[in-house]
């Protein structure tokens, strides 16, 4: 006797190419997920227009990129559905009805709400859309009556307010909703160029479509200790950003090799991003294999696309169906 898989559900926002700190963040955790849950992953472009609504030309662009991002380092069309928020009209309408029942004080304590407002102090965030986005988020949730959503500790507010609404929800209507569960994710910490976050914004992030030529590059700029200006002078490696990829991608004993030499200055702070580079370029070469593939084959990427909404839109219809009902009209 088989048990059902558990369903989990998550996406990402098309403001970008994907990055090392999407990879390690997100995207290894759903490849894991592939093999015990029935995985829904999206492209939240209608997320992208609460921020980018000025400027949203580049928003198709950037998902076809995603989606061949995900197929690059091992999401699979045959294990998980794929699919692009924009394509399944449910949501809006789900949204809408969740919209009816959201009490306004449950948005403006929103610490996202509050943060990216500062954060993004260059754009007009004052709009319908950008605080009612958790509204919408639950929508792309509750649709496909998830399980779970997996999400670092930053995140577990958003789910939290998807849970609320399910409740109240159900409250109203009746038993239609599974409350989702926040599965906590372990992220390593690995930060931009500058020892920022990586971020497309602070342009500090080496991206998984970019060359072997420009991963080089950028390995080089990286900054190291800021307090070792001469390659005779000892380094501290717990203050290395190179080190804490090197704790990432080198082996053990090259790693522990690495902190020993730095600490005695017997490497220099150059020779050490140049094996830093080799390695990093070896553990991304199958992802770069497959992102070439992609790149030669548009319509492979439109046809996987096209199943995954059209596998989502199956459950999005059966879902709202019974929406209406409850609802009755």
């Amino acid at each position: 006797m088989t048990t059902k898989k558990k369903r989990v559900l998550s996406g990402m926002r098309p403001t970008g190419p994907l990055h090392l700190g999407n990879l390690h963040g997100a995207l290894l955790n759903w490849v894991e997920m592939q093999a015990t849950y029935d995985c829904f992953f999206f492209i939240a472009d209608w997320h992208a227009l609460t921020s980018d609504y000025e400027d949203p030309g580049k928003i198709s662009g950037y998902t076809l990129e995603i989606i061949k991002d995900w197929l690059s380092v091992g999401l699979s069309p045959e294990k998980s559905t794929l699919f692009v928020q924009s394509d399944i009209k449910e949501h809006a309408e789900l949204f809408l009805i969740f919209s009816m029942i959201t009490p306004v004080p449950w948005l403006e304590r929103n610490p996202t709400y509050k943060d990216q407002m500062v954060q993004l102090n260059n754009k007009d965030l004052s709009t319908f859309g950008f605080l009612g986005y958790p509204v919408l988020q639950a929508a792309d949730i509750i649709m496909y009556k998830a399980n779970g959503v997996p999400v670092g500790v930053d995140q577990v507010p958003h789910v939290e307010i998807t849970r609320e609404i399910a409740r109240r929800f159900n409250y109203f209507y009746g038993n239609v909703f599974p409350e989702p569960e926040a599965i906590l994710t372990q992220t390593p910490k690995i930060l931009g160029l500058d020892r920022r976050k990586m971020s497309k914004s602070y342009n500090n992030a080496i991206y998984l479509s970019d060359s072997p030529e420009e991963v080089t590059t950028k390995v080089s700029q990286m900054i190291t200790d800021p307090q070792r200006a001469r390659k005779s002078d000892p380094g501290d490696p717990g203050v290395c950003n190179v080190y804490e990829f090197h704790k990432l991608y080198s082996d053990p004993e090259t790693t522990a090799g690495i902190a020993k030499e730095c600490r005695s200055a017997e490497i220099g702070c150059v020779d050490c991003k140049k094996i830093m580079a080799r390695t990093l370029l070896a553990a991304l070469a199958p992802v770069h294999e497959k992102r070439d593939y992609y790149d030669s084959h548009p319509e492979l990427v439109k046809n996987i696309i096209q199943e995954g909404c059209s596998k989502a839109g199956k459950v999005a219809r059966q879902t709202m169906a019974e929406v209406r009902h409850v609802i009755g009209i």
